[in-house]
């Protein structure tokens, strides 16, 4: 029962990080139609800056939100001065996507120089850590950060759903022409879809960093788990990104821990490539565009 208590917590844990990139890309490609491989990239950066202010003896409410809101701006401007350039030159989806590609591996780069390559070791965010769930030893880490996943979740339904700018979103993400039509910013909504994207994953690395290390190779031990999170879900449905991803991190430490570590990467991408084959819609059957 301790074990499996243990494997669930973990897999929720996992879950809930893979699930705010699958989020961010979801968003993405649901708002302009594109592929973004940034948002891993976006997490590490994210939780290096949040190391970074904790390190300058900043409390961690206000480097958490520093964090935020520093790598919302900079996922605004990845949009502004490079998607949205190769886009109204009618550069072909294909070369947008590469760019992306090409901006993860400059911000991994940049890391690196900055901070260089040696992993470092995130503040815990609680003197007594642990505490007893079933007569189970948690971390209070673990659970903060599926609360919290678990928050911005309802928060971003909520303003998806409840707020104009949300709507505005929505009816963009929909037709961008009839959207333009009905007075919406479309360039606007895309560029804070790419922020919020940025945010969120921000959010997931701090939240994430405490049970690891710090690196910059932090995004890349994390990206292609999200992205087939989001692909199981629906790639594009933000409430299937959410799905996906906890079941992958679920899935993930099922296999980890009453089969074989070693199994774990092939199955959780065998059932990645299943669902591309059969059901590529996902779960809540997203729509499938060429890229």
């Amino acid at each position: 029962m301790n074990m499996l208590i243990s494997v669930i917590v973990g897999g929720l844990v996992l879950g809930c990080t893979y699930g705010m990139l699958s989020l961010g890309y979801s968003l993405i490609y649901q708002a302009s139609g594109y592929m973004n491989f940034t948002q891993a990239t976006l997490l590490m950066f994210g939780s290096f800056l949040a190391w970074q202010f904790l390190g300058m003896g900043i409390p961690f409410i206000a480097a958490l939100f520093l964090a935020v809101v520093i790598m919302f701006f900079i996922g605004w401007m990845m949009e502004r001065f490079v998607i949205r350039i190769l886009v109204n030159k009618k550069a072909k989806n294909v070369y947008v996507v590469l760019a992306t590609l090409a901006l993860s591996i400059i911000m991994e780069n940049a890391a690196m120089l900055i901070w260089d390559s040696r992993p470092h070791y995130f503040p815990a965010l609680f003197k007594n850590n642990q505490i007893q769930i079933a007569g189970t030893t948690v971390s209070k880490e673990s659970i903060l950060c599926i609360a919290v996943a678990f928050m911005a979740m309802l928060i971003l339904h909520f303003f998806l759903n409840k707020t104009k700018f949300g709507t505005a979103m929505r009816a963009a993400a929909q037709s961008k022409t009839a959207a333009s039509c009905m007075g919406i910013n479309v360039n606007l909504t895309i560029g804070v879809t790419y922020g919020i994207a940025a945010a969120l994953a921000c959010l997931g690395g701090i939240l994430v960093a405490p049970t690891l290390y710090v690196s910059y190779q932090l995004g890349a031990q994390l990206s292609a788990k999200s992205f087939a999170g989001a692909v199981i879900g629906g790639y594009g449905n933000i409430y299937g990104a959410i799905v996906g991803a906890i079941l992958i991190g679920l899935l993930e430490t099922f296999v980890g821990a009453y089969v074989s570590s070693a199994y774990k990467e092939f199955i959780v991408y065998g059932v990645m490539v299943l669902f591309m084959i059969f059901k590529p819609s996902g779960f809540f059957n997203a729509k499938v565009y060429e890229v």
